[in-house]
Parts: C-alpha cells; structure tokens; sequence
C-alpha cells in the first residue's frame, strides 16, 4: 500500500496526533499536532476536537491507529474516571462514523507503548516480554508469541490494581492499590506531604540526599522492584523493558529493580530501559495503523 496513516493518542490532559507514511522503516512521524483534552468539558468535545485537528492533517488516510487510556472492553473504554464521560465511551464505534472504510486499531496507552517497542525499540524480536511503564500511572503489557497480549477482558497488565499487602483497599473498593502507592502522581502526593509543600515526582528524586525523602523513595523503589520481580517469575519473560516519565531517574530505579530480578526470579531477563519515552502512546500508535494498513 501507498500513502499515510493516521495515529491518534488520547490522553488525559493532552491529545497527540501524527501522520506517517505505510512505507516508512521506522515509523517516525511526517507531522505532530497536540492538543489539550480539556478533560473538565467532558469527553466528546475532546473526541470531535480531535477529529477536526485529524481532518486538516490527513483527509484520507489509509489507516488509522488510536491510543487511549483505559482499557477496552465490549466496544467501550473502561476503567477511565479522570475525563468525565471517557469510562463506558463508545470510541471504536465514534472512530469508525468519523473514517468509514480506514481500517482501524485501537489499543490502551500502555500496551501501545510496547507496540512501539516491539517494532521499532527494546522489545524488538523478543518472543515473551514485558514492558513496565512508570508514569502518572502504573501499566504493564504482557508480551507473547511476539505480541501484545490484551487478555480476556482488555485489562491484563493493569497492575495498579495489585495488593501488595494484606491491609491495601480493592478495586471493590473504588481503589488501585498499588498505583495509589507507587505511581508518579503517588509519589508527588505522597511527597508533598511529608514535605508540606507541591512538588513532582522528578524534584523528589532530585532531593534524595534529603533523609525523609530517601525513606520514601526507598520504600517506593522496593515495591516497584518487588512488583516486576514477580511478574518475570510469572511470565519468564527474555527481556523486561521499562519506560515511562518516572524513568527520568532511571539511574535510580534500574540498579535497584536489577538487583531484585537478579536475587528473585530463576532465569533472570534481559532489563533495558525503553527506547521511546515521551512519546510511546503515539508511536504505538503509528505502529498500530501500519499494522492496520496491511
């Protein structure tokens, strides 16, 4: 095939949207537009702004590839509260009023990610893999056979939902455990208050010195570390890879969760931090429509 694609990547504060053509080697992006969701106006002005910005981009597209946060399920994002409207969307079915005939993919933020990785990045020819992503949020994307797998109801990988001990709150409960815990937005919560000022994730790691700081960071490193440990003895994956805004302190993070993959998991993997970073919902999502223009 000839011509373009489109790639489309929601997201909670911003949308990006790219163009690439089918015959590119690595799908790096002809043109980028972003925008912001507006979360607070609800999710369809979202979706329709989107729309037009797609419009003045590409007008025929020969396919199109989505990135989302959530998960889908039965033709709905699920597991989405942060826009109002998003959870139980019909997006596949608004995407395919708004492209006709384009073939197109759709896919959770995080398990884009890992098709980014798998064509072009760290998981490239890996069978059985693991892609950890260490962001606002907490993800994985589980990875067999040389693909991403989406489980039985679109959430595996959803790790924020582990208990990590026996007094954390459930999902039953209105709560991602371990994502309240160890996430960036976690840890920028969490760090506020023990400092009694705002600060981010990336100012903490910045503070580490700093011996409240340390404790905490400590704590949360470990949980991670424990957390991936047990997922590569689960899978005995040949690589895990690791991205995410949180990996801007990567130096940080990835001796302690080598050395906890080391200690725990019986054939130990490959670690590697991920090639895209930034913007690996959006290459996953160029990544999903080549494979959709096929």
């Amino acid at each position: 095939m000839t011509g373009h694609v489109l790639a489309i990547d929601f997201g909670g504060t911003k949308i990006a949207l790219a163009t690439a053509a089918v015959g590119s080697p690595d799908g790096r992006p002809d043109t980028t537009v972003r925008l912001r969701t507006l979360g607070g106006a609800g999710a369809l002005q979202a979706v329709h702004r989107a729309f037009d910005a797609a419009r003045e981009l590409l007008t025929a597209p020969a396919a199109v590839g989505v990135s989302t946060f959530g998960v889908l399920r039965g033709g709905r994002v699920r597991l989405a509260p942060n826009v109002p409207g998003w959870d139980g969307m019909a997006l596949p079915e608004l995407l395919r009023a708004e492209f006709g005939d384009a073939p197109v993919a759709i896919d959770n933020d995080v398990n884009a990610g890992a098709a980014a990785e798998l064509r072009w990045g760290a998981l490239r020819g890996v069978d059985v893999g693991l892609y950890v992503n260490l962001g606002t949020g907490l993800a994985a994307a589980l990875v067999a056979g040389g693909r991403v797998l989406t489980g039985a109801h679109g959430a595996a990988g959803e790790i924020g939902y582990l208990r990590d001990r026996a007094a954390d709150p459930s999902f039953a409960d209105g709560h991602a455990p371990l994502e309240e815990a160890v996430s960036g937005s976690a840890l920028a919560r969490r760090g506020s208050e023990l400092l009694g000022r705002p600060v981010t994730a990336a100012e903490l790691f910045e503070l580490g010195a700093e011996p409240r700081v340390a404790g905490l960071l400590d704590e949360v490193v470990d949980t991670l570390s424990r957390t991936i440990a047990n997922l590569c003895v689960t899978l005995d994956p040949e690589r895990v890879v690791i991205g995410g805004g949180m990996m801007g302190a990567a130096a940080h993070i990835m001796p302690r969760v080598a050395d906890a993959v080391r200690r725990a998991v019986p054939f130990p993997p490959g670690l590697s931090a991920a090639r895209f970073v930034d913007d690996a919902p959006l290459v996953g999502a160029v990544a999903l429509a080549l494979e959709a223009a096929r």
